[in-house]
């Protein structure tokens, strides 16, 4: 390499370095500005709602973690001497105070029960031992004091089971749980034999029913290995739940305290997002963004010294209920990208409003929209793999100490990322004077938004791929809602879902580029832009596949939303046909909407209706010829 060369390869270096440089600290100037500028306009009530926030965030975490506030400690008296073998009981619980019989027995007079001794009418005591070891109750709260006696008996029985060295004479039953997929007529497959019947070579009988419920003798129990079971409880690894107990304990899988605690991660979003809305709408309407316009940063980096403080505000939140909770690092790695979502959305949406009223409502839609997505589906976390499309099931797996794999990681936030940098995209697309300060009808900035990515006709087909977080995340949320409904209702709502939010995905920049005149409004035109939208699509729509390894087209709706398993034949030419379908239907469908965009909106509205259709009709040839 010569002299000169690699000197200019050193002064591009260091020019980078500088650009790289000067980015950062203008950056890191807007970020401190917006702190000090927002710091000034908190008052006493945004101190005050705060406050309360907090308090509330904690006191429902704590409520639900494992110490508890300690509400219902000592909360009923048990009359129990010391020699009772129910002693230790009332003393290792903690909603029991213990009392010896001596200080509330009567010398013949006061209340008494058939099962208690006599004791005396003024004792404050719910429940009493006697010394032969009978359990009653006295007064208004003997009932439920006698009711939790039993489960706190039930709970120091498990413990010193739990506790026992030798657990197989503890738990001589080994009950397997393992959910099946119920068909459509009620009836379920309970799955193949695996010789583990009862009474089998180890000694210890025990089946399974198809439904979940145990069956059988004492023993371990054959987990049939049927086509139709599903990936449960643990999401994504197609095992069973095996777990020592008694049979009392066996109980259907909803991880109800780790779902409240996840929930806690989410509630501090819609404050912060409340703040960071309002400070961008402020800008708009008083005019204050024109200096950061005519500044020497560029839009990027004034969006982004906006962002950051809060950014790094929802961060240090979270960080700090993950510690107060004893979470681990992948309950703060899997919430990122749910508020790097709220963030962008928010920032999206208040470029689009035109007032603060309609701004109120934008967020409002964020917050129920974007908690729905990401609450409804954790709650089945123990159940189905569909829980996988929310990140806060990778929360509640990791407070639960369950593992999180690459591949979950990924197939939960990937979504979530795309989606954050595809809508702050968007949200810079109208950054600018023209659109900030114009009072323009939400649709109308929306194609702006849209039309300010599209620089030729290359453009068409990556914003085709962008999109794809877009209809990823819209089908797994139908497919979450409507998962559990009739097939026969849920099936054709889905199929005609999913083509809907695909056509929409793949024909909406093309119709802004006609609305905004970057291409010419010719059939030629509609044609090519078409077919290179459609393309791009489908080379978007095979990275999708990824649900495949985590078993949702084994869900009849999962299949109609995202296409059966694919499976590969032995005959090349059929593969290859049945691998470019797709590619045929997206390009005939896009070439549609295409077309009718070419020609205006009520166009458009045509193009896109038939286009629908056709998908529609594919996918329901589709699901028949599989079925």
């Amino acid at each position: 390499m010569s002299g000169g060369r690699l000197r200019r390869i050193v002064a591009s270096a260091r020019r980078l370095a500088r650009q790289c440089r000067d980015v950062v600290a203008r950056t890191s100037r807007i970020a401190r500005w917006e702190v000090s500028r927002s710091a000034g306009t908190v008052d006493r009530k945004t101190v005050l709602a705060l406050v309360v926030m907090a308090l509330a965030i904690g006191t429902a975490g704590v409520s639900v973690s494992d110490s508890g506030l300690g509400l219902e400690r000592e909360m009923y008296v048990a009359g129990v001497d010391e020699e009772s073998r129910y002693y230790d009981v009332a003393v290792e619980s903690e909603q029991f105070r213990a009392v010896p019989l001596d200080d509330i027995e009567a010398d013949g007079g006061g209340d008494s029960t058939a099962e208690t001794a006599t004791i005396r009418g003024d004792a404050n005591v719910d429940v009493v031992v006697t010394r032969d070891g009978r359990v009653g109750h006295v007064g208004d709260n003997g009932a439920a004091a006698y009711d939790a006696f039993r489960s706190a008996v039930e709970d120091y029985n498990a413990e010193l089971m739990d506790d026992e060295a030798d657990q197989a004479a503890a738990y001589p039953v080994l009950v397997s749980l393992e959910y099946q997929e119920r068909d459509p007529d009620g009836s379920t497959d309970s799955g193949a034999d695996d010789g583990n019947d009862a009474g089998s070579g180890d000694g210890t009988g025990g089946s399974t029913d198809g439904d979940g419920s145990a069956t059988g003798g004492g023993g371990s129990s054959g987990t049939g290995d049927g086509d139709g079971r599903m990936q449960v409880p643990n999401v994504g690894d197609g095992g069973t739940s095996t777990s020592a107990g008694t049979p009392g304990s066996i109980a259907p899988p909803f991880p109800f305290e780790s779902l409240v605690l996840a929930f806690l991660f989410v509630v501090p979003m819609n404050f912060v997002i409340q703040a960071y809305g309002s400070t961008i709408m402020d800008e708009r309407v008083k005019r204050r963004g024109e200096l950061l316009l005519v500044s020497p940063a560029s839009r990027y980096e004034i969006v982004g010294g906006k962002t950051l403080p809060y950014l790094l505000g929802l961060v240090g939140i979270v960080a700090a209920i993950t510690y107060a909770i004893e979470g681990g690092p992948i309950a703060v790695a899997a919430t990122l990208p749910i508020a790097l979502v709220f963030l962008a959305a928010t920032f999206a949406g208040a470029m689009l409003a035109r007032s603060f009223k309609e701004l109120t409502f934008v967020t409002v839609t964020i917050s129920v929209v974007l908690t729905t997505y990401t609450f409804i589906p954790a709650i089945f976390t123990d159940v189905n793999p569909i829980a996988l499309i929310s990140p806060l099931t990778l929360v509640v797996m990791d407070l639960q100490d369950e593992s999180v794999r690459l591949g979950e990681y990924l197939f939960s936030t990937a979504p979530f990322y795309l989606s954050a940098v595809v809508l702050f995209l968007l949200g810079i697309g109208v950054y600018r004077e023209e659109d900030m300060f114009a009072q323009k009808p939400i649709p109308t900035k929306v194609i702006d938004a849209i039309a300010s990515r599209i620089h030729s006709r290359w453009s068409v087909p990556l914003l085709s791929v962008l999109f794809i977080p877009f209809v990823f995340a819209g089908q797994l949320l139908a497919v979450a809602l409507l998962f559990a409904v009739p097939e026969t209702v849920a099936v054709p709502v889905i199929i005609i879902i999913a083509a809907a939010i695909e056509e929409v995905a793949k024909s909406i920049h093309v119709y802004a580029g006609f609305a905004r005149s970057r291409f010419d409004a010719t059939l030629k035109t509609g044609v090519v832009l078409g077919v290179l939208s459609g393309a791009g699509f489908f080379v978007g729509e095979k990275i999708t596949h990824i649900v495949q390894f985590v078993g949702l087209p084994e869900l009849t709706v999962g299949a109609a939303a995202f296409g059966p398993a694919p499976s590969v034949s032995s005959e090349p030419v059929l593969y290859l046909a049945v691998l470019l379908a797709p590619l045929v239907l997206h390009v005939l469908t896009a070439v549609c909407s295409a077309i009718g965009a070419s020609s205006g909106r009520n166009g458009y509205a045509i193009g896109f209706l038939v286009a629908t259709l056709v998908h529609a009709g594919y996918n329901l040839g589709v699901l028949a010829l599989v079925a």
